[in-house]
């Protein structure tokens, strides 16, 4: 064959890999069920203690661990740092938070930071009445919302207290985000869940932030304090590591510490939105549940009107996002419910198209690892989300990839979300590597349930083909791809119809790109049938 002759085969060729390699889309129905089969994804070894990037870097009052938070809209953020050492011991003495201010200046320039805020501080502790276990009582924590700014707007910030010498922090910058409105979205959404802090989540994090994201959604499960004694011993396994050897489960609260100095690169400059897991419950005295999460992170609970950091709502762009709690009453008679329903309530479709809801525990999943777990929380919440046409939920918890096709009540749904789950940031826990449908691995439907969970609600399936069984005998057809990865996804909103989404492996050393799909919105197909919705 001439030379001449082989250059429009070379190049048909190469029109049908960029043809086949154009991402699946949702418009086309249901894919059919994908397993990638399990890889090496080596071990989740913890950053220790003496690594540079956990060590304090700072003296005195000067700030660390500083981050951004969004409000519920894009005029108002939050920044938020820590000044003062943490203290572990017996007897510990709580820091004066009144001792240093809690200060932010910014403006659009660094060498013109115009405006002024000022802000809350506190010290929480983590306090435990038994002979023998170490006590801890955090630095100060400072909170201050910036208003009046301009929406897509980069602006330059100092935080800490002008009126002690050295107490400022350096200048950081971050971006606001776009407009509220239905032609207006930031370029890139990270998703990421049970990050940790171990070698692998420090690949995931490298990974994430090449991908330049405009946010970063962490669905729960922060830095595994919790899978440690108060000497700082840690164990791989959250169920088995307390329950014979001390009185009462204990967590090393200087992780939490170590983590958020590892994160501020990233959270100084790029805002992240925290919803708790069940790695935050952290029970002490008094019966006394979550103290560092609510104490580290600002949500924008007063400002979407539900005033608890477990549960709040913001906008980004033509999206309203939804944060749920897992581990707290999410039942039709509790504050959540009827908190939620009225934020559903209140979200004009033709302002903000698209509608996504983030927790923790996913209700669809087909590993061994958590299986409906969380049935309770769908039971009660699933009919609200879907009479509302929510397109898209993230999750977490299960240490595995998974992504379903459009899903109502277990049932195929062209009007359904798609549920995504991400939990695998690079957490040291044990990774979920079984899927609850293969002959001989359902989990015990009589174990006993996880008290924060509400109870055990998953019965055996009454139509499908699981009918009259726990689980699938099968990947079931709302499955659509899972894999046991480490990673995180990137979702591109591209307009008011259409949004890119992206798993992006890295247990290969190099940001992978596993799963990819458009997710399609069809409102005048779904939102016309919903039944509580006038678009």
């Amino acid at each position: 064959m001439r030379r001449g002759s082989l250059l429009p085969l070379l190049l048909a060729a190469a029109a049908v890999v960029a043809v086949s390699a154009e991402p699946s889309s949702t418009l086309s129905g249901p894919a059919r069920p994908v397993t990638v089969p399990l890889r090496d994804r080596g071990h989740a070894v913890d950053l220790p203690d003496t690594d540079p990037r956990v060590q304090r870097r700072v003296t005195g009052w000067a700030p660390e661990q500083v981050a951004v938070a969004l409000s519920a809209e894009p005029t108002s953020a939050w920044v938020s740092w820590i000044t003062g050492e943490f203290q572990m011991g017996g007897a510990v003495k709580p820091l004066d938070p009144s001792t240093v201010g809690s200060v932010v200046r910014y403006g659009l320039a660094a060498d013109s930071l115009l405006h002024e805020a000022a802000g809350e501080s506190l010290v929480y502790s983590q306090l435990y009445p038994f002979e023998g276990l170490q006590n801890y009582t955090s630095g100060i924590i400072h909170h201050v919302r910036l208003q009046g700014l301009e929406p897509g707007t980069k602006y330059f910030y100092q935080c800490g207290d002008p009126a002690i010498p050295d107490a400022m922090s350096d200048v950081r910058a971050f971006r606001t985000m776009p407009a509220v409105g239905p032609k207006s979205y930031p370029g890139r959404i990270a998703v990421v869940g049970d990050l940790g802090l171990t070698y692998n989540t420090t690949s995931t994090v490298e990974h994430m932030v090449r991908n330049q994201p405009d946010l970063v959604l962490l669905l729960g499960d922060v830095c595994y304090a919790n899978l440690y004694l108060t000497n700082g011993t840690g164990t791989d396994c959250y169920s088995c590591t307390f329950a014979n050897s001390t009185p009462i489960h204990e967590t090393y609260q200087p992780r939490w510490d170590y983590w958020g100095r590892y994160m501020e690169p990233v959270t100084s400059s790029i805002p992240m939105m925290v919803v708790e897991g069940n790695h935050e419950i952290e029970e002490q005295i008094h019966n006394k549940t979550f103290a560092s999460y609510s104490s580290r992170f600002a949500f924008p609970s007063e400002e979407s009107g539900s005033f608890s950091p477990f549960y709040y709502s913001f906008d980004v762009g033509g999206i309203h996002l939804v944060m749920l709690a897992a581990y707290v009453d999410y039942k039709k008679s509790g504050e959540q419910y009827r908190w939620l329903e009225k934020d559903l309530e209140k979200v004009d479709r033709s302002v903000t198209p698209w509608l996504i809801a983030g927790w923790h525990a996913p209700w669809y999943t087909t590993y061994k690892a958590h299986y409906r777990e969380a049935e309770c929380m769908r039971v009660e919440m699933e009919e609200l989300l879907y009479s509302y046409g929510v397109d898209v939920v993230f999750t977490g918890h299960v240490h595995a990839y998974e992504r379903s096709n459009r899903v109502f009540n277990y049932t195929l749904d062209p009007c359904g979300p798609v549920h995504i789950s991400v939990g695998d940031g690079g957490n040291r826990e044990k990774m979920a590597t079984s899927h609850a449908d293969e002959a001989g691995h359902c989990p015990d439907p009589a174990s006993t349930p996880d008290p924060f969970m509400g109870g055990f609600c998953a019965s055996n399936f009454t139509s499908g083909p699981a009918a009259g069984s726990f689980c699938w005998d099968r990947q079931p057809e709302y499955s659509a791809y899972r894999e046991s990865s480490f990673g995180h996804g990137i979702l591109e909103v591209k307009n008011d119809t259409h949004a890119l989404w992206r798993w992006h492996r890295n247990q290969d050393l190099h940001a992978t790109v596993g799963d990819e799909v458009y997710i399609v919105r069809e409102p005048d197909n779904c939102l016309v049938k919903a039944t509580r919705l006038a678009y």
